[in-house]
């Protein structure tokens, strides 16, 4: 009886791992999809609406949005842009943000955009460690 049990217990955790990237990616494409995807609902909206008034407010400001890096600290900017999945991708089709920085506020609109690509990062780990169960 104690054979079955342990196969079971070993069975278990493989039925649980399929799909379980999803989260990750899907909440990189989407802020708070990832959490959308298991039912947090709440967590999932905080995030939402976070990351998208961020950027919102980034673009608002004339902050630069990354499009060609060629040094490090605008490898690194590029980097957290794309952090924020398709508001990245439809930004740059719609020709929002600023090529270069020309009024005070651009400098702040350029940080807040970054940001809300690196939350949007940490937001789809932490949504592929509660898939994981590394996370409650």
């Amino acid at each position: 009886m104690a054979g079955t049990e342990n196969k079971n217990a070993a069975a278990a955790p493989m039925k649980q791992q399929g799909y379980v990237y999803l989260p990750l990616i899907a909440g990189w494409l989407v802020p708070g999809a990832g959490h959308f995807l298991l039912r947090k609902w709440g967590r999932g909206t905080l995030l939402m609406l976070s990351i998208v008034s961020m950027f919102a407010l980034g673009i608002a400001m004339q902050g630069k949005i990354y499009s060609n890096a060629h040094e490090i600290l605008d490898m690194l900017g590029f980097v957290g842009d794309l952090g924020t999945g398709l508001l990245y991708v439809a930004s740059r089709v719609l020709s929002l943000g600023a090529d270069q920085i020309q009024v005070t506020t651009g400098d702040y609109g350029t940080r807040f955009i970054v940001v809300a690509g690196l939350l949007n990062v940490i937001a789809a780990v932490d949504a592929h460690n509660l898939r994981t169960g590394r996370k409650a």
